[in-house]
């Protein structure tokens, strides 16, 4: 413990127990012997730590996890728990609850403000009022549990380990009797089901939850099998064990679960690292893997540190950084415009569910257990780190190495292909979505984001919603995404009814090559295509990125019988109000504050360039996109040629011809050379000569 006495106090818990766990499911927990000639490790540190942690959380990289960790008005936070928390709300209510535990022992620990200690000791009171702990049930009686069960143990189970004897034997058999009763075998529950799926009698909503929209859960047993829902249970379900190990007749099968089930989800990790379900829940996941793995390692002495590649996961997270510029204020305020914390700074390459700004908080617990100075490097200059595990992990003294030349270009092993000058505002930044399906993806596949001059000149959207029923769903699909529509169609998605599950849609890259010259890609989304279009016999993008702000883009449709018309659809980023597009002739003009984008489109027959609005109602937002048809044919080849260039800059002049064997683009912009030749060859990618 931290501070060096008793976990429990033996005679009062011993005199409480027979009452408290009259109910209980299993037998009741025993009590743990005076520990104090060697008393355990903290689950994540000791007292000898706090002021190191206490230095990190007043550094100016903290500043947003002091202030989650430190509200400034502890009185609206007094005042929900005491008298405005809902017990049957669990999925908002009980959350804050969960969070309001966590900072407050935190907070206590650090400080001894007594203030924050009742505020801990209330919000454990409170939590332990809910009657269940989690909004699922099985065969329609059992709860069992992923987010709200598992967070509630976690909570529970450091507030125990930090506020140590300030909770009263009485206190601390409740918060014990709780974890053993509706969070452990609730997330056991959950983990069972995903283990063993023919087993499952039936998961269902419990309709004692107001706030959810009808979903479809009959296959998620197999769905969750495969997303950051089954590390949340893992995580939650291993703190119950190590709490309760050895005083729980249960506790042993418990961490065998957990266990086993951290190491079946290891392998929805790449071997680089990479994570098919987007920075967004990248940083969500691999916190919980981290801090089920340190308490492991601190309190049973069990080594499950290198699970996945950590180092090669920090690097994912690099390589999805996109920082950008803020636009200059105009004190308009903006339907559906930029939500509370998009941060320009903290931008990323947001294919999918992911919103803007990622998580780090590993990235300093990598850098120390791995000895990797570029996780040192991630920890102090990349993306954000709100989790408080950021500050307990941190070490000033960690050596940091800026990233070098040979990260510049990547291709996943997901098959994101992600290009940039480096990862300041100003640089360029180039991102392919190739690959398979995921939870939590969109319709996407061979969509780009690209940014140049510290803005997002080709847009993927942010904030889709979850749920089919509510107009931002609309997000989700392929015509919200810089990407190809087939006579105003996208690809295969699925319906929405059993959640933001996995499509069968499909892109493989077929030709990746990085050069002094620059980087060219293709990718081949035909399987995708052909789920919705039986006539589609192919559809191809390759890019051509020439460092920093010259994109070409050529695309090719092959229709078998049925003609038809190709759309492409380039996205404004205009959730600030301050994009536009404009279309004349074969061209079009994508503004911004900071830097301009001009394009001028070639085919091989007639096209039609214009611009248009994604069709969600005014409260949503106005989302602009420029867009060019390739009239109705079997063949379609597009070439996009766009420069970008910083606001009032002038663009360049780029000639483009079509050859006997394919394209060819030269000329000049901001003073360099462009001469690209593109072969198009029947059946194979296009031979790129730079």
């Amino acid at each position: 413990m931290l501070n060096r006495r008793t976990f429990l106090k033996s005679a009062g818990v011993l005199a409480t127990l027979p009452l408290l766990h009259r109910v209980a499911q299993g037998a009741a927990i025993t009590a743990q012997p005076d520990r104090r000639p060697g008393a355990p490790r903290g689950l994540l540190f000791d007292a000898e730590d706090i002021p190191r942690i206490r230095a990190n959380l007043a550094s100016p990289r903290f500043a947003d996890l002091h202030a989650l960790v430190f509200p400034a008005d502890m009185a609206a936070n007094e005042r929900f728990l005491r008298d405005e928390l809902r017990l049957e709300n669990l999925v908002v209510d009980m959350a804050r609850a969960r969070k309001l535990l966590e900072c407050a022992a935190f907070a206590y620990v650090l400080t001894r403000d007594p203030r924050q200690l009742a505020l801990a000791r209330l919000a454990l009171q409170r939590l332990c009022d809910y009657e269940r702990w989690d909004y699922f049930l099985e065969g329609g009686r059992q709860t069992f549990g992923l987010q709200r069960a598992s967070e509630a143990n976690i909570a529970c189970c450091l507030a125990l380990d930090w506020l140590g004897d300030e909770l009263t034997p009485a206190e601390r058999a409740r918060v014990e009797h709780n974890v053993a009763t509706k969070g452990a075998p609730a997330c056991y529950l959950a983990l069972y089901g995903m283990k063993y799926p023919d087993r499952v009698r039936g998961w269902t909503l419990d309709p004692r939850e107001k706030f959810f929209v009808a979903t479809n859960l009959s296959r998620w047993p197999l769905i969750l099998n495969a997303t950051n829902l089954k590390v949340i249970p893992t995580c939650g379900l291993g703190y119950a064990a190590i709490a309760l190990h050895g005083r729980h007749p249960d506790a042993g099968k418990w961490l065998d679960l957990a266990r086993q089930s951290a190491r079946a989800y290891a392998v929805m990790f790449g071997l680089d690292g990479a994570y098919d379900e987007g920075i967004g829940y990248w940083g969500y996941t691999t916190t919980h893997l981290v801090l089920l793995a340190e308490a492991l390692h601190r309190r049973l002495g069990i080594d499950e540190r290198n699970l996945i590649n950590y180092p090669g996961t920090v690097r994912y997270a690099l390589h999805m950084a996109m920082p950008t510029l803020p636009a200059p204020a105009t004190g308009a305020a903006t339907a559906g415009g930029v939500t509370p914390g998009d941060t320009p700074a903290l931008d990323i390459v947001n294919f999918g569910d992911a919103g803007r700004g990622m998580d780090v908080s590993i990235a300093p617990w990598v850098a120390r257990t791995a000895g990797d100075p570029l996780a040192g490097y991630v920890a102090r200059e990349i993306g954000g780190m709100r989790h408080f595990g950021a500050a307990i992990w941190h070490r000033e003294e960690t050596p940091a190495t800026p990233p070098g030349p040979e990260l510049l270009d990547v291709r996943l092993i997901n098959d994101l292909v992600i290009s940039r000058t480096g990862w300041a505002a100003q640089d360029g930044v180039l991102a392919l979505r190739s690959g398979g399906p995921a939870n939590h993806e969109h319709a996407d596949r061979n969509s780009i984001i690209f940014k140049a001059y510290g803005e997002r000149l080709f847009h993927d959207p942010f904030h889709a919603d979850y749920s089919f029923k509510n107009p931002r769903w609309l997000l989700r699909l392929t015509e919200a995404h810089t990407a190809v529509l087939i006579a105003g169609k996208g690809h295969q998605y699925h319906d929405g009814s059993e959640g933001t599950n996995s499509s069968w849609a499909r892109a493989n890259v077929t030709a990746y090559r990085t050069g002094d010259r620059g980087m060219t890609v293709t990718s081949d989304a035909t399987e995708a295509y052909q789920l919705v279009n039986p006539a589609v016999a192919g559809v191809e993008r390759t890019l051509v990125y020439l460092k920093p702000d010259v994109l070409l883009v050529l695309d090719r449709v092959r229709l078998d019988g049925v003609p038809a018309p190709v759309q492409l659809r380039y996205q404004v980023y205009n959730d600030d109000g301050q994009g536009a597009a404009e279309a004349a002739a074969a061209q079009f003009r994508i503004t911004r504050p900071h830097a301009t984008l001009a394009a001028a489109v070639h085919a091989v027959g007639g096209l039609t360039v214009r611009t248009g609005r994604l069709a969600l109602p005014p409260e949503e937002g106005v989302h602009p996109y420029a867009e060019v048809e390739s009239a109705v044919a079997l063949t379609h080849e597009i070439l996009t040629v766009a420069t970008a260039q910083t606001a009032g800059g002038p663009h360049g002049a780029l000639a483009v011809e079509h050859e006997a064997t394919g394209w060819r683009v030269h000329g000049t912009h901001n003073g360099r050379g462009v001469d690209v030749r593109l072969a198009v060859v029947p059946g194979a990618a296009p031979e790129v000569t730079l």
